[in-house]
């Protein structure tokens, strides 16, 4: 995970002040699961969810599918949190049903996916870069067409499968749906959107 991605998701969680069960769904072992934040870990009950389980010391990871969490109850976490994985997820609502349903009332779910954002040249690059300079000369050739409608985003990566690239609207207005105090925040080039919230 980027430095930049996983700050933000630092300072989101330590703003929220998490007090109870956390989870991340798609987890990882390692210093890049969201469980190794130091706003949480000071918690007694971090979870991870992945397709592999794995024991981490100081936290678990249960093997199963984010699609149906049977294995957690209702309300169960504090906190739900999900990096990098709903555009691997090719039933990814299933597993936003689950999220919202684990998560306890005032509970805090924040989500960070790869996304677009803008199309054009101002939106690929800064009009006083080289790389500006260069697409606006190419946009008057046979490119224009591609240039000019084009979007910067994540390159293809199979985890198994990649399936998806989220719009900032589609963050905030489908995977937030009904939540309280929704923000979000875009990071990065190509764009990775992060969204959090409470469930009422």
């Amino acid at each position: 995970m980027h430095p930049a991605v996983y700050g933000v998701f630092e300072q989101v969680c330590a703003r929220a002040g998490i007090e109870g069960p956390v989870l991340e769904v798609g987890a990882v072992p390692g210093d890049d699961s969201l469980l190794q934040m130091d706003c949480l870990r000071r918690l007694p009950e971090r979870v991870g969810l992945n397709l592999q389980g794995a024991d981490c010391g100081s936290y678990r990871i249960v093997q199963g599918n984010a699609n149906e969490m049977s294995a957690f109850a209702d309300g169960q976490f504090a906190a739900v949190l999900s990096n990098a994985t709903l555009e691997h997820d090719p039933f990814f609502w299933k597993t936003l049903a689950e999220i919202g349903r684990v998560t306890a009332p005032r509970g805090f779910i924040a989500i960070g996916v790869p996304g677009f954002v803008g199309m054009g040249l101002d939106a690929i690059a800064p009009p006083r870069s080289w790389f500006g300079w260069l697409l606006r000369a190419l946009r008057r050739g046979r490119y224009a067409d591609v240039i000019c409608a084009s979007t910067v985003t994540l390159g293809i990566h199979e985890f198994p499968g990649d399936y998806y690239r989220f719009s900032e609207a589609a963050v905030r207005e489908v995977f937030m749906a009904g939540l309280t105090g929704v923000e979000t925040r875009v990071v990065m080039s190509p764009p990775r959107i992060i969204a959090w919230g409470r469930k009422p």
